[in-house]
């Protein structure tokens, strides 16, 4: 758990740094609005964050892309282009003793 949390945080900073630093705002504002009874400071901070998250999936719901079929990648082709080769057969040949 201890290194599970540290992982998901930084893969989130990175992948939408605007976002994850109007949330922390949000958040620490929200913290020390309702530990030192501001409540107006709460209320902002609950705001800001509430209208980021908001924000953040609207724009998830935005990106969303259409399904699309697999596209099927051969490597090799389904006939060869090239005649085949004869069939190699081996001739005992009679060696010759001096």
């Amino acid at each position: 758990m201890n290194a599970v949390l540290p992982r998901f945080l930084k893969s989130t900073y990175r992948k939408e740094p605007l976002v994850s630093v109007l949330i922390t705002m949000g958040v620490v504002d929200a913290l020390i609005g309702g530990l030192d009874d501001s409540w107006s400071l709460f209320a902002f901070g609950l705001g800001t964050a509430g209208v980021t998250l908001v924000f953040k999936l609207w724009r998830t719901q935005q990106r969303r892309p259409i399904p699309e079929e697999p596209v099927v990648q051969h490597y090799l082709p389904s006939r060869s282009s090239s005649p085949t080769l004869p069939m190699l057969t081996i001739s005992k040949k009679k060696g010759t003793r001096d």
